[in-house]
């Protein structure tokens, strides 16, 4: 085995047989898609998308990882999010690139997590002495004499709560809670019925520098996040100014050539100073436009908006799906006058998530469906439209790259179509 990969096993996992499963996904082997994306051709309506992905699936023997296929959290669907089990499966799916959401720890430490206070949810702290280190200690759920529920349980753990070797001590789980829980143990149930535990067995977590480490040594390129501060910065000695700088040295100090990271955030002062203070990497910044996307839909930015963005040196905007699409008379998806308007102001765009709701059936469609397909409900029939929103925002509205919960899809969708 290389001796950096090794380095980094040992240090994750310090168990040798775990590194024989890592050096199994070397950059070298060949692409695992799995039957999904095939479930999802098979359910396609009956048309020229569906017969170029049925073409396209009984001629292609071998897959290739595509950078149009973008792993959010690595493959987050099934493995518990931002573990190194779940950038390696993201990897072994032909995800080119790979994204860890970057908080902190109490000593200014750079992490893999979601959100700065998320840990009750995604790992096993609330089973764990730390628990005592939690912002908020678990309260269970109180019930009336008559059963009801009169108060949800409730946690708040941070990873600004503990230092990185504390953080590292914890196992991550499925983001999951079951508020009406009265135990500890009920209370990190709770996984969506769309998710699974199947693979939430002691999943590892990982700090930053780490997931540079193994990214990098299976060829992948990063899109790194760095997150917002909810809780405050503590005793880390950290400010937004050099949280931000720090975030992007990590890369510099690993050696990492900047066309290989995407460096995102919510907050546009921080892609602002990225491009001013480190112009290369500041190339491609990429801000995570989240507004309401009814909000947007309603007052959407003009051309010359996105036109002064662009002579800001904002090269990149990600909005969420819904954003960027939207139905026409005939019930069709097409673009939004969002992706009209960035795209005649010559901006990129990447657009989020695939594979992250629950299924496409009639009951969500009905019930008002989910965030991710609030914009085209009226368009979608079954589980196979997944890959038709896939389509028209690869082919329509022109982004160059799809986050997504399990990105096999979006891999599969890639080689088929010439996507990058």
């Amino acid at each position: 085995m290389n001796p950096i990969l090794s380095s980094i096993v040992l240090s994750l996992a310090g168990a040798s047989s775990l590194a024989i499963n890592v050096a199994s996904a070397a950059t070298t082997d060949p692409v695992h898609l799995g039957p999904r994306p095939f479930y999802l051709v098979d359910q396609l309506e009956e048309g020229e998308l569906k017969e170029a992905l049925q073409t396209c699936a009984a001629t292609t023997t071998q897959y290739e990882r595509r950078n149009f296929s973008i792993a959010h959290r690595g493959a987050s669907l099934q493995f518990p999010e931002h573990t190194m089990e779940a950038y390696l499966a993201a990897h072994r799916m032909g995800a080119g690139i790979i994204e860890c959401d970057v908080t902190f720890t109490s000593d200014a430490e750079l992490v893999c997590r979601h959100a700065q206070c998320d840990l009750h949810t995604t790992t096993n702290i609330l089973a764990t002495p730390l628990a005592e280190k939690c912002s908020i200690p678990f309260a269970p759920a109180q019930y009336d004499e008559a059963g009801e529920m009169i108060e949800p349980a409730s946690a708040r753990c941070c990873a600004s709560d503990l230092t990185l070797e504390e953080f590292k001590s914890l196992e991550g789980k499925m983001d999951s809670a079951d508020s009406s829980a009265t135990t500890v143990e009920a209370y990190m149930g709770g996984t969506a019925d769309f998710r699974t535990d199947l693979y939430a067995t002691g999943a590892t977590l990982m700090s930053h520098k780490e997931s540079i480490q193994l990214i990098g040594e299976l060829g992948g390129q990063f899109t790194p996040e760095l997150k917002s501060v909810t809780d405050g910065f503590g005793d880390s000695g950290l400010t937004q100014a050099n949280y931000a700088r720090k975030f992007i040295q990590d890369y510099v100090d690993a050696g990492i050539y900047y066309d290989d990271v995407w460096p995102q955030s919510f907050d546009i002062e921080d892609t602002e100073l990225w491009i001013r203070e480190f112009p290369t990497f500041g190339k491609q910044a990429v801000w995570l436009d989240g507004r309401d996307p009814a909000e947007t839909a309603a007052n959407p930015p003009s051309q010359e908006d996105f036109a002064a963005l662009k002579q800001a040196g904002l090269n990149i905007v990600a909005p969420p799906m819904p954003v960027l699409l939207t139905t026409d008379e005939a019930n069709q998806i097409v673009p939004s006058t969002y992706a009209i308007n960035a795209k005649a102001a010559g901006m990129d765009m990447i657009s989020w998530s695939s594979d992250r709701s629950g299924r496409i059936v009639e009951e969500v469609l009905e019930g008002g469906g989910t965030y991710y397909y609030q914009s085209t409900l009226d368009a979608l029939k079954n589980d196979g439209d997944i890959l038709k929103t896939i389509d028209v925002l690869a082919q329509d509205v022109g982004v160059i790259g799809v986050f997504s919960d399990w990105p096999a899809t979006t891999t599969f969708y890639a080689n088929c179509m010439g996507m990058i």
